[in-house]
Parts: C-alpha cells; sequence; structure tokens
C-alpha cells in the first residue's frame, strides 16, 4: 500500500507574513491526520518561515526549485545546500512553468534531480504534455522522453527516493481538470516506464501524484483511482481552508 503525499505548490505568491498567518490557520486543522505526508512548497523567502511554523509537525517543506552547483557565480540561482539549511527536506524539479517560462529541459531536471539526491533532499519531480502534444495523440511519447531524460543515469536505489507528479499543462491554472481515468492512464505508463527501467519492484513502490486544477470538488474521485497516489496543489493550496480539505480527502 502506497502512502498518499498531498503537496502544495504555492509559485510566487504569499510573503513571510502572509506564510505565518496560512499556518496558524492550516495546522489546527490537519493536526490529527495521519493518512498521507503533507508537503507544502513556498517561494525562497518564505522557506525558512515556513520550516520555522511546521517545527514540531509532520509537514515537510520543499523548495519549488534549486540549482545544481553547490556554490559560484551564477546570479539569481540557489544551491540546494541553501534550501536545505534553510529547512527543507524536498524540491520540486521540472515543473512546466520552470520548462515554459525558464528554459528547463530534460537534461538540466537530471542534473538537479542528481544534486538533490546528493544533498538528501526529496526530489518531486514534474512531468506533463501540453493540449497540442496530447491531441496529437502523442502523450505517450512525451512522457517517455522526459521519463528517460530526466532519470538518466540514476541507480534502482536512487530512483526510490523520488516521486514523480504527473501535471499535464493543459490542466493547470486553467480550471480544466483531466478525468481521473485520462489521469490514471497517464499514471500507468509511468509506472511501466519505471517497470522497464528500475524494475518490479521500483514501479509497485513509486509514488505518483496528480497535478492540475485540484480542489477539494475533484480530489475524492481522483484519489478513488489506484494509481493516483496523490496531488500536486496550486491555487487551491494558497487557502488554508481548501487546502486542509484536500490533504483530509
Amino acid at each position: 500500500m502506497r502512502r498518499p503525499v498531498i503537496a502544495a505548490n504555492w509559485k510566487m505568491y504569499k510573503t513571510r507574513a502572509e506564510t505565518l498567518q496560512f499556518f496558524e490557520r492550516f495546522k489546527p486543522l490537519v493536526r490529527a491526520t495521519k493518512h498521507c505526508d503533507i508537503i507544502i512548497a513556498p517561494p525562497f523567502t518564505s522557506l525558512s518561515t515556513a520550516a520555522e511554523a511546521a517545527r514540531d509537525t509532520k509537514i515537510i517543506i520543499a523548495a519549488q526549485n534549486a540549482y545544481w552547483e553547490s556554490e559560484g557565480a551564477f546570479t539569481g540561482a540557489i544551491s540546494m545546500r541553501m534550501i536545505l539549511e534553510a529547512g527543507c527536506s524536498a524540491v520540486i524539479l521540472g515543473h512546466s512553468e520552470r520548462r515554459r517560462y525558464f528554459g528547463e529541459t530534460d537534461a538540466s531536471v537530471n542534473r538537479k534531480l542528481k544534486a538533490a539526491l546528493a544533498a538528501n533532499l526529496q526530489p518531486l519531480v514534474c512531468v506533463g504534455e501540453t493540449i497540442e502534444e496530447r491531441e496529437a495523440g502523442n502523450t505517450e511519447a512525451v512522457l517517455e522522453t522526459q521519463f528517460r531524460g530526466g532519470m538518466a543515469g540514476l541507480t534502482a536505489g536512487e530512483f526510490s527516493r523520488i516521486l514523480l507528479a504527473y501535471e499535464p499543462v493543459w490542466a493547470i491554472g486553467t480550471g480544466r481538470t483531466a478525468t481521473p481515468e485520462l489521469a490514471a492512464e497517464s499514471h500507468a505508463l509511468l509506472r511501466r516506464f519505471t517497470r522497464e527501467n528500475f524494475g518490479a519492484g521500483s514501479a509497485s513502490a513509486l509514488r505518483i501524484l496528480y497535478g492540475g486544477s485540484v480542489k477539494p470538488d475533484n480530489i475524492g474521485g481522483l484519489m478513488g483511482q489506484e494509481e493516483i497516489d496523490g496531488a500536486l496543489v496550486g491555487g487551491a493550496s494558497l487557502d488554508a481552508q481548501a487546502f486542509a480539505s484536500i490533504v483530509n480527502f
């Protein structure tokens, strides 16, 4: 039985003060929650604030991105050891917005993934197709390319430490959600690629989250699918009550 994971990606929202307000409201709502892991990924400036607010809870703090070099002349970049020091134990890699707006590639995701593992951070690696790719019938090919490129060179032991998130680009922030059945089909593809590359044990253990306009009113249907092990939540995670409702699905 794979343990569910519900993750919040706050993107470029919330100041430090707003982060504190969120945790004050959110913590009492999930104090008794034991059925899933909870991950919250604030912006860089709020990481240490969130980590302090989450102290003495089981809430995991993640960064939304980080660079593969440990230090150097890389203006504007943040290293894995920096986010680790800020209180993170996980990091999101390869989000579609990073790929679309900032030029992330499968190769750069792979380098960041290896750096995260070396820093003992848990990577949450995102993959997903655009609406054009889906309508052209290329979903499987796109996911396989992203999977193989992103996971290149990993051992089965290294792979066992990661989480995957399937996030169809056409469903992110659009209000459109893949049906539970469509999402499950893509999750099954990712599990098949895992089996082919890392073995049946890795495929069985891998936790795959769905991301794309997840809300309190659709989380139940998504989590009812055997292939879906959790959710990567964007806009709905900004409200403590709404995110708690998703966590307590």
